[in-house]
């Protein structure tokens, strides 16, 4: 026997011998809350944060355990972000540019018009510089954010009337979701920020007169179908449009080192899982709505061109006025200009061959 084992025994017997044992410190239990904004019967959207949760809890072994609560439950939907702020709730799951009237960036941090699409978004966050950017202005609200789902390209929302032409844009009361509204103003309508649950018994009363949510599988569930004949594509507002955990920064600084490992791979895992989710559903669910009555209208090259206009002079502006968004939006808009040249010639002709064979 060497003479640090003599050593260390003699060490180890020299303690039994007192009758003390070594502290054995446990890693405390923690229980974080979160607040979605989505109510609970859209389970693909909400069903993220259970993701999340579920991922948290099995890989801390139960020690770490996070409770999901649907919109209205702790705060309302667009009550989130204030309340990771202040810290009344430890993390958030939501739409990021629900909060554009704060700042125009949280749009950027989700979808704007004509934007990135899911995985030109997922590139710009995770290999670009959309990450650093997003967490250095979302540290003004105590936040730090991790991608928390994609839904994909939407579908342009249910109307009570077919649209053709901009002038039917205009007067047009029309729920749409974040940034988008500031384009539809610009082209005459009246954007309507309404909360996903909110939006059936609005549209229902003629409160609004078209609404857009996300896609065939929501849009079936919520009834939308019921209440407006006619569908429009795309939702070229929202190209990839990218959920957010928002959590406290003080909560997650306060984490283990392996506790954030784990907050960041569980929510990885929820958004990879969301939008798998919704590439799998909608396409039955499309079906479904068809089969039922729905009428599929394309937008014209009117409306769409019109929109782009106005799109790209309200950018033009904001980078006059708002620094956080000239600073953000100077790199977003570069990452997609590469972007698209590249998708130009994989993705987008690939699809395109597909799309016109009779499989």
């Amino acid at each position: 026997m060497d003479r640090r084992s003599v050593i260390k025994s003699a060490g180890i017997a020299g303690i039994l011998a007192a009758g003390a044992a070594p502290a054995v410190h446990a890693q405390a239990a923690i229980r974080w809350r979160l607040a979605s904004s989505f109510p609970k019967s859209l389970d693909t959207i909400f069903g993220a944060a259970e993701v999340f949760a579920a991922k948290v809890k099995a890989m801390s072994g139960g020690k770490f355990e996070v409770s999901v609560h649907a919109a209205g439950e702790l705060m309302p939907a667009f009550g989130v972000v204030d309340g990771v702020q202040q810290g009344s709730i430890e993390a958030a799951h939501t739409a990021p540019y629900y909060f554009f009237g704060k700042n125009e960036c949280f749009a950027l941090g989700c979808a704007i018009p004509f934007g990135l699409n899911s995985r030109q978004m997922t590139a710009w966050m995770v290999e670009g510089n959309g990450l650093k950017l997003m967490r250095e202005f979302y540290a003004k609200f105590n936040i730090i954010n991790f991608c928390g789902g994609n839904t994909g390209a939407q579908m342009g929302g249910w109307y009570r009337k077919e649209i053709k032409t901009v002038a039917d844009v205009k007067g047009l009361k029309f729920r749409v979701g974040g940034f988008a509204g500031k384009v539809i103003e610009r082209m005459g309508g009246v954007p309507q920020n309404i909360p996903g649950g909110e939006i059936y018994p609005a549209l229902e009363k003629g409160t609004i007169d078209a609404a857009e949510w996300v896609g065939p599988y929501d849009d079936l569930k919520l009834g939308f179908n019921k209440v407006a004949p006619f569908y429009y594509y795309p939702g070229w507002w929202e190209g990839g449009p990218q959920l957010d955990f928002f959590i406290n920064d003080k909560a997650f600084n306060a984490l283990s080192a392996e506790n954030k490992a784990i907050v960041e791979s569980a929510a990885y895992e929820a958004h990879v899982t969301m939008q798998a989710r919704y590439d799998a559903r909608n396409p039955a669910a499309l079906k479904q709505l068809v089969a039922q009555g729905t009428k599929l209208r394309p937008f014209s090259n009117e409306i769409m061109s019109e929109a782009f206009k106005q799109a790209e002079a309200l950018y033009s502006e904001l980078n006059g006025k708002n620094e956080d968004w000239k600073k953000i939006y100077a790199d977003y808009a570069k990452f997609r200009a590469d972007q698209n040249l590249w998708f130009r010639f994989t993705e987008a002709g690939f699809d395109r061959f597909m799309q016109s064979q009779k499989l």
